[in-house]
């Protein structure tokens, strides 16, 4: 049980770094983006390709930071520049990305055991922790910041930043590219952390983004102690912690994906009848229904 509550842990703050990056487009944007597919496979092998090479793993984690920040702005261009759907762009950037990520190394597994990585002799949940921890406060910090007031803006009441003469476009581009930044960060850390990188190690990921994001969404979200992305690390550590549970209560592995789209079909449900009640509290509170005009003011309240 120590070793499974260890194991949900370590891969739980690997994940918490891909939730916050979907967070900034889900929660944030509101968008649906699908380039993570391709992005967390990215950051897995250009750290691989970088590692052969011989970079440091520092700068090699870093590099794929980067890359994915690049592939962001494939998805960004797709949807702002060319007017393609936001779904659309997404799935076609996952798919380039795929051809790239073959390319990079020239086959589908690429294995890591005798190259350094950022857990060589190194206690990985404490690398793994302080990485999600300083990826924490750095969003929170920036989040914080007038353009960060902006992307939030943008995703909120678009029309509210061009009246304040700015251009919403920007805001977006730069959300979907930090976005998938920390995609392939998270990519590049499970890659050092299982030993190898995969072809498939994308598919079905945003599901495993978005369930964390909605697990730690039920989380109260009137308390200053759990902002958005203290809900992300939450939630993925809960995530990988409910499919450890399942898995060594005999589950066959193969039922993950089911056992994934489950979870979050419960916890948005389960958020969206506790958000109904709510609401329907407060209407009782004030006396009727004509005085909730603004739904999102009403949820909140």
């Amino acid at each position: 049980m120590i070793n499974l509550l260890e194991t949900s842990i370590e891969q739980g703050l690997i994940f918490a770094v891909l939730a916050m990056g979907v967070m900034l487009t889900y929660k944030i944007l509101d968008i649906a983006d699908l380039t993570v597919e391709g992005s967390f496979s990215l950051g897995a092998f250009a750290f691989a390709k970088f590692a052969i090479l011989g970079l440091n793993p520092y700068v090699s984690t870093f590099l794929s930071f980067v890359l994915g920040i690049f592939a962001g702005g494939i998805t960004s261009f797709l949807y702002i520049k060319l007017k393609i759907k936001p779904l659309l762009s997404g799935i076609l950037t996952m798919t380039i990305l795929y051809s790239i990520n073959l390319r990079l190394n020239g086959k589908a597994n690429v294995a890591l055991f005798n190259q350094q990585t950022l857990f060589t002799d190194k206690s990985v949940i404490l690398i793994v922790f302080l990485v999600a921890l300083i990826i924490k406060i750095l969003l929170d910090q920036f989040l914080k910041t007038e353009i960060g007031y902006l992307l939030i803006a943008t995703g909120d009441n678009e029309t509210l930043v061009k009246s304040l003469g700015k251009n919403s476009d920007t805001f977006k581009a730069l959300g979907l590219m930090l976005s998938n930044g920390l995609v392939a960060l998270s990519g590049s850390l499970m890659a050092q952390y299982q030993g190898f990188a995969d072809i498939t190690m994308g598919n079905a990921i945003i599901v495993t983004a978005l369930a964390s994001v909605i697990i730690g969404d039920s989380i109260r979200k009137n308390s200053s102690l759990f902002k958005l992305t203290t809900r992300s690390i939450f939630g993925a550590c809960a995530y990988k912690l409910i499919g450890g549970i399942a898995i060594d209560l005999g589950l066959n592995p193969t039922d993950l994906r089911a056992i994934s789209a489950i979870i979050v079909i419960l916890f948005i449900s389960y958020n969206n009848f506790s958000s109904q009640i709510s609401t329907q509290i407060f209407k009782s509170k004030i006396g009727g229904t004509k005085y909730v005009r603004n739904k999102k003011v009403a949820k909140e309240l």
